[in-house]
């Protein structure tokens, strides 16, 4: 681990805004024979709209951008860096560039040497200058990757005071139910009438939705707000008994009772080109001027972005930072007024591009974050926020005391014209860097890996529809007859055989990401081969020699079972009961033994893993599947249950959140089956158990129970 001293050993050029530190080649304080360990990077980049954190492998020998061996091979604005452990005793390394006083750090490739890498730490105003850091970077050393990172994302929130981690907060009750963008349905043509025929067809389709978000329209990047309330497509409606947009949610909600919140979307600046200075609105705050936005060296190296090419040809109608809060108390209080619940804040990394005059992108991050967080509290509840395009690490250390919930990728790309195969090979990039992206952001946020349309070719794959455009037997497995979702426990992370490995550029290596339900534990397998970042063209690039047949091995101990605030207890175990969705068999594991999964490009499987447990007086094993209808099989169990009594059967009591095919592994068949008291029938086929559970109206979980 890093001490204090040793960051200030790190040597530093007298620069006005950027300190570059070179410390040693990354393997010299572990490895005497300077072999460099395999390491998996984060990097800023900026795609189309968003910020991406790339995962930019580096290990040895392999030839091409996303591997090496050398600090070269960082990519500018990494945030985030991990280094592999190895044989000789070598631990696992995290290493977190931060914050200190008014300057952001970031690590990018030697300017002077291939062996080092550099640390950039910046103030973004050539106004403010240090010519030394005591604790701008972390680092922090493990044998458990993903329990390190966490460690050391505690002590850095401790150091720095000015952010919380996701176990401390509570997420927005929108990520336990089906939500609907209307932004993908409809793009810059969202009206009323397309929303409520929108919501009507997913509830007669049988899957209600709970949550919409983005009702926003006329939506152009060079435009600059110029009142809070709603545009002449939401003022014109007239409802039975109310007008305007407030008269449009409280229809709404009345006429479709599962609509329990609606979000509206916004810039974090207002629009995105912030608000218009003088429109002599008794509302709109008149402390706005108009700023050129200027891109840090960073950014310049990163991917061209069309939304922020044509913001900096415009500028930004930025509200100074001292009356920050008047933006926000004018926006939210109208629109909390009207009915809505939520907002979804973007373009949130554009603060960095316009802090010349207000004492640097640190010091201007920290006044909008407060009045924003203020805001949030006082109009939706602390956390109705979705946070998007946010993956500076400002952001991340400033501005989630509250909000609980952001993007970790770039959107979804339903299509595109500029890359043969886009509509294929895209959404394996997209779940590439939702996966990886969320080892640090997840510590910090839920992490939101964005809409999906149901129709998509790769729907299954990466699973918001265009009205009447819905795949109903596919949303059906992932939502329950009253709009809920099966969520799991945690959130998804790639396997650790896989954390330095390139699962979109190497032709062999496939995405494995596990995850954690109340009683099981989740495995799922993705041949994402493609395509994705390509450093040299500063784009994502189709890689089509990649894109094959893929097999990998999965195995119990793929399952992080320890982590979480949940963690399941496999102590003794010593088979597991794993479950194929897409080929429906069952097969048993020892903890260490490996199944081969072998995947064709763009296909998927998903394998529920349940201990087995033994009813000791007759032992008979057990392991609850649950429901084989569901994607998330497992995650409808909530509750397992067994009880052994002298001179009456032993039973097995499952509680099972959903309807559809139940199913449990029974090492012999059970005498009878009941659900919440009465008996019911069931058949016994190949060690599985399989009962019809029936929806009663909610999401409550009944009870089922196997006597033996």
């Amino acid at each position: 681990m890093a001490t204090q001293s040793s960051l200030k050993s790190l040597s530093a050029s007298q620069q006005p805004c950027h300190l570059i530190t070179r410390p040693r080649p990354l393997a010299a304080s572990w490895d005497s024979t300077r072999t460099s360990p395999r390491a998996a990077t984060w990097s800023t980049r900026k795609t189309h709209r968003h910020q991406v954190h790339e995962h930019i492998p580096v290990q040895g020998l392999v030839v091409h951008p996303w591997t090496g061996t050398t600090g070269n091979d960082v990519e500018h604005e990494t945030q985030m860096m991990l280094l592999d452990k190895n044989d000789s005793g070598r631990p696992y390394v995290v290493i977190l560039p931060l914050l200190e006083g008014p300057f952001r750090a970031s690590l990018q490739p030697s300017r002077a040497n291939d062996d080092y890498v550099d640390m950039c730490v910046e103030s973004g105003s050539i106004r403010v200058s240090w010519s030394s850091f005591r604790s701008c970077l972390y680092m922090h050393v493990g044998d458990d990757p993903f329990s390190l990172v966490n460690e050391s994302m505690k002590v850095v929130r401790a150091h720095l005071g000015t952010f919380k981690l996701l176990e401390e907060k509570n997420v927005p009750k929108i990520v336990d139910k089906l939500g609907w963008c209307t932004w993908d349905a409809f793009y810059l043509m969202v009206h009323p009438r397309g929303v409520w025929e929108g919501v009507k067809g997913l509830v007669e389709g049988g899957c209600p939705p709970h949550s919409m978000t983005r009702i926003s329209a006329g939506e152009q990047m060079p435009g600059r707000l110029i009142s809070f309330q709603e545009n002449y497509k939401f003022k014109d409606y007239e409802g039975a008994s109310s007008k305007g947009m407030g008269g449009f949610i409280k229809d709404l909600k009345e006429e479709f009772g599962s609509v329990e919140h609606v979000y509206v979307w916004h810039a974090l600046c207002g629009y995105w080109g912030g608000i218009r200075p003088g429109t002599n609105s008794p509302v709109m705050p008149e402390e706005c001027r108009v700023i050129n936005p200027k891109l840090s060296p960073g950014l310049e190296r990163a991917m061209e972005d069309m939304a922020v090419d044509k913001i900096v040809r415009n500028g930004v109608g930025l509200v100074l930072p001292e009356v920050a809060h008047k933006l926000y108390e004018g926006m939210h209080s109208y629109l909390q007024s009207a009915g809505i619940d939520g907002v979804k804040v973007d373009v949130i990394h554009l603060l960095e591009m316009l802090c010349e005059d207000f004492g640097g992108r640190v010091e201007l991050a920290k006044a909008y974050y407060k009045a924003l967080t203020a805001s949030m509290r006082k109009h939706f509840n602390g956390n109705g926020v979705i946070a998007s395009m946010q993956h500076c690490n400002d952001f991340m250390y400033l501005g989630t005391e509250a909000i609980a919930l952001g993007r970790v990728g770039d959107d979804f790309w339903s299509e595109t014209t500029a890359e043969a195969d886009g509509t294929y090979w895209l959404q394996g990039c997209h779940t590439v860097h939702c996966a990886y992206n969320s080892l640090w952001m997840g510590n910090i946020i839920q992490p939101d890996w964005d809409m999906f349309q149901s129709t998509h070719p790769c729907a299954e794959f990466h699973a918001a529809d265009s009205v009447g455009r819905h795949n109903f037997k596919l949303l059906k497995s992932l939502v329950l007859p009253d709009g809920s979702v099966l969520r799991c426990q945690h959130y998804a992370l790639p396997a650790r055989d896989c954390l330095f490995e390139d699962p979109l550029h190497d032709g062999k290596t496939m995405l494995k990401i596990w995850n954690l339900n109340k009683c099981t534990g989740v495995l799922g397998a993705f041949n994402c081969q493609g395509g994705g970042w390509c450093s040299k063209s500063r784009r994502n690039k189709i890689a089509p020699d990649c894109s094959k047949s893929v097999t990998c091995f999965a195995s119990p101990k793929d399952v992080e079972w320890n982590q979480g605030k949940n963690p399941i207890s496999v102590q003794g175990v010593t088979i597991f009961a794993a479950y194929t969705f897409q080929q429906n068999k069952l097969k048993f594991l020892k903890p260490s033994e490996k199944v081969e999964i072998p995947l064709e490009p763009f296909s998927f499987e998903l394998l529920t893993v349940s201990p087995v447990r033994v009813l000791r007086k007759k032992l008979i094993q057990f392991a609850p599947i649950g429901l084989v209808n569901m994607l998330n099989t497992g995650g409808a169990i909530d509750s397992v249950e067994a009880e052994e009594h002298e001179g009456n059967p032993s039973l097995v009591r499952i509680g099972v959140k959903g309807c559809g095919e139940m199913r449990m592994f029974a090492s012999e068949r059970p005498t009878a089956c009941e659900i919440d008291g009465d008996g019911v029938k069931f058949d016994y086929f190949d060690k599985m158990v399989r009962v019809q559970v029936p929806w009663l109206t909610s999401s409550r979980s009944v009870l089922v129970d196997y006597l033996f």
